[in-house]
C-alpha cells in the first residue's frame, strides 16, 4: 500500500478536495487504497473487501478518474520512487513460439505419384 511520504505527495493530483469545485470527497485514501488491493491481488471488483466501501461506487469512481485522466498524473508523480533492483517476470506474461513446446513438426504435404503422372 501506499506510505505516507507517496500519499503526501499525490493528494494534492486527487480530485474532491475541499478547495475543489462540486463535491468533497469523503476519503481519497482509503479508495486509493482498495485499487491498489484490486491492482495487487488481481481480484475481480465484486471481491473488493467491505472495508474498502461498495465495490460498484468504488468501481463508478475509478472509472471515473480513468476517464479524466488522474490515474496518470498519480503514476507520472509517483514514478521516480520505481526500484528495479529486483524484477521479477511472471511465467503467465510469457510466451514462446509453439515449437518451443514440444508440439509437433507440421509437415509438408506431398502430392502422389499417381497424380504427377498425370
Amino acid at each position: 500500500m501506499l506510505s505516507d511520504d507517496q500519499y503526501a505527495r499525490i493528494a494534492q493530483l486527487l480530485p474532491g478536495k475541499a478547495t475543489d469545485a462540486g463535491r468533497t470527497a469523503a476519503d481519497n485514501r482509503q479508495f486509493v487504497e482498495a485499487v491498489l488491493w484490486i491492482a495487487r491481488t488481481g481480484s475481480p471488483w465484486r471481491d473488493l473487501p467491505a472495508d474498502f466501501g461498495a465495490w460498484n461506487s468504488v468501481y463508478k469512481r475509478f472509472a471515473r478518474w480513468s476517464r479524466a485522466q488522474v490515474w496518470h498524473t498519480v503514476f507520472v508523480e509517483l514514478a521516480g520512487d520505481a526500484d528495479f533492483e529486483e524484477v521479477f517476470i511472471d511465467s503467465t506474461i510469457v510466451r514462446a513460439h509453439q515449437h518451443a513446446a514440444g508440439a509437433p513438426k507440421k509437415m509438408a504435404i506431398r502430392r502422389s505419384a499417381a497424380r504427377v503422372a498425370d
